[in-house]
């Protein structure tokens, strides 16, 4: 090799190493330093919820849970009801009884309070105290403090033609419902619906009537089970028995109009150049 070259070389060396060298940090970007960090919460975000925890809450899974919970919260203050118990609870108060205080979240928590029971038609609002403490209490259709009350509201159903009243709801509305019943005895009439659901009804002595034995046999012994209605009432026209006629407002039937069959009509086109035009079809043939 050339000595000049590498003489050169050294001399370039040697300029390189007096330089003074300054080395640059490293800057981190910050991609890298939002992924370390966590990110500050305000105050603000933590009071309002934000969209994905509303999109998360809106999962249907989230939601069944949600209403199983304020099932089991409407069952528990029914049976409560039910059993004497007619004093409105705080909401802490039910969770304590339901068992559910240690282990409902917080969302869980203030939907109850704020709407779920208060929107709920089988849960009453009670504020009480100077403070206004919001309570919770069961509503029944009918509040029945005990089986006199129950005895009047069957009364009045009854004056005022509209029948019995539902077991379901008696028992719901009654505390210990099935005692009372067992103490009015045979003040009060059961009759079971083709569904299986039984209806209440006064039993009004004051319409009751004898009737001789010999017109019940004669009653019985009488069989038309063949005969239609026409027949009965021609029957009792001839021997001067009028029979009652249905005077009940007869529904107006209405009458569908019969769609005539029209006949389509088609736009004519090109009238204009009737004369002009001609047909060339039998020329080619």
């Amino acid at each position: 090799m050339d000595p000049s070259l590498l003489r050169q070389r050294e001399a370039f060396k040697s300029r390189a190493l007096s330089l003074p060298v300054i080395e640059k940090k490293s800057i981190k970007t910050s991609s890298s330093v939002s992924a370390k960090k966590p990110p500050k919460t305000s105050q603000a975000s933590t009071l309002k919820p934000s969209s994905s925890s509303s999109k998360l809450f809106s999962h249907p899974n989230l939601n069944k849970h949600k209403f199983a919970l304020l099932a089991q919260i409407v069952n528990h203050m029914k049976n409560s009801y039910q059993n004497g118990n007619t004093h409105a609870l705080t909401l802490d108060e039910i969770l304590e009884e339901c068992h559910l205080d240690e282990t409902i979240s917080t969302v869980h928590r203030n939907w109850l309070q704020n709407e779920a029971l208060l929107n709920n038609p089988k849960i009453e609002v009670v504020n009480e105290g100077p403070i206004a403490e919001v309570k919770f209490a069961f509503k029944p259709k009918y509040f029945l403090k005990d089986r006199k009350a129950l005895l009047k509201k069957l009364d009045r159903h009854d004056q005022r033609g509209l029948g019995g009243i539902m077991w379901d709801d008696i028992e719901e509305g009654l505390p210990k419902a099935k005692k009372a019943v067992k103490v009015l005895g045979d003040k009060i009439l059961f009759v079971s619906r083709p569904d299986k659901k039984q209806i209440v009804f006064y039993n009004d002595r004051s319409c009751e009537i004898v009737i001789d034995e010999e017109f019940q046999k004669l009653w019985r012994s009488v069989t038309v089970d063949s005969v239609d209605d026409n027949k009965i009432e021609e029957y009792l026209n001839t021997h001067g028995i009028t029979s009652m006629q249905d005077k009940a407002v007869a529904k107006p039937v209405v009458l569908k109009r019969k769609k005539g069959n029209r006949k389509r009509k088609f736009k004519s086109h090109n009238d204009h150049l009737g004369g002009v035009l001609q047909d060339y079809s039998a020329a080619k043939k």
